[in-house]
């Protein structure tokens, strides 16, 4: 039986871990809070760990989604990171949305301990996770792919490679940055109906089944008009990953002026006390009070 350890429980991450046991994995899971290890190890039956380093001993592949650069860097290398217990031959797969320059870093860094590192940022939000139809858009060698290919699909709608390490987070940036504008366009659009006296579900009702037509109107809009945020990805989660492309697109010269005026437009939303807000937030600062 192929032995696998999760890293990493959160939303996305404690569902995901729970696929690979139902495929048949032996699975051992660590999580910086140990009582959510525990809760997963008494609805899975798979095991825990205290350290990254003791739940990496002896696993073909470790998995990681964690929180961001920093969390990344920590469980791989620090002082009880993961790299200095796996194998040489192992494979780290990491469904964090971070800086490609991280991923690069521990590409090298696993490279020289014999190990193989793919970046594979995930998209499809808390449901995707949980009923496994996640797209996941890998970076790194071609063969530590290929094997690791089978694990993720676990969890997976799609899984692609998309080229060398780092490919996958910056495909993950694309959509971060397509997201944003759809939202915006969203937000602005039913707030538009709203101040023009029009019933909103009856717009989208008709514009949904043309070209104005988006996953995140079909799914967002009903939550967008009654008000409710508490649906899906977090802005404080959205800002760092927005900032991660602002980063990236000063790198590599890219103009991205409506990412930078939707990043803002978060920031205003935060300062509204809404960075626990799903994403399609976006709607409440049109909505709030002028002047």
């Amino acid at each position: 039986m192929t032995k696998v350890a999760f890293l990493g429980l959160g939303v996305m991450g404690y569902p995901m871990a729970g696929h690979l046991v139902k495929a048949g994995y032996e699975v051992t899971v660590y999580n910086r809070t140990q009582s959510k290890a525990s809760a997963w190890a008494d609805e899975f039956g798979g095991k825990m760990a205290t350290t990254p380093a003791v739940a990496a001993m002896g696993a073909e592949f470790v998995m990681a989604c964690v929180g961001n650069d920093d969390d990344l860097r920590e469980i791989c290398l620090g002082e009880d990171g993961a790299f200095g217990a796996m194998s040489r031959g192992a494979i780290f797969v990491d469904h964090t949305t971070v800086s490609a320059k991280v991923t690069r870093e521990l590409y090298i860094a696993g490279e020289a301990l014999g190990l193989a590192f793919v970046d594979a940022p995930i998209s499809g939000g808390q449901a995707g996770a949980e009923n496994g139809v996640l797209s996941v858009m890998c970076g790194g060698d071609q063969a530590a792919f290929d094997a690791a290919s089978p694990i993720i699909d676990t969890y997976a709608r799609i899984c692609k490679r998309i080229g060398d390490s780092g490919a996958g987070q910056m495909t993950k940036m694309c959509n971060q940055i397509a997201i944003a504008g759809l939202v915006q366009g969203l937000s602005e659009a039913l707030h538009f109906a709203e101040q023009a006296g029009l019933d909103g579900r009856e717009v989208v009702e008709v514009i949904s089944q043309g070209a104005a037509g988006s996953w995140q109107m079909q799914n967002r809009y009903q939550t967008m008009i009654d008000g409710e945020f508490e649906h899906g990805f977090a802005v404080d989660w959205m800002r760092k990953d927005l900032g991660i492309c602002l980063e990236a697109a000063d790198e590599t010269g890219a103009s991205l002026p409506v990412t930078a005026l939707v990043d803002q437009f978060y920031k205003e939303v935060q300062n509204m006390g809404g960075g626990r807000w799903d994403t399609s937030s976006l709607i409440k600062r049109l909505r709030a009070p002028k002047g």
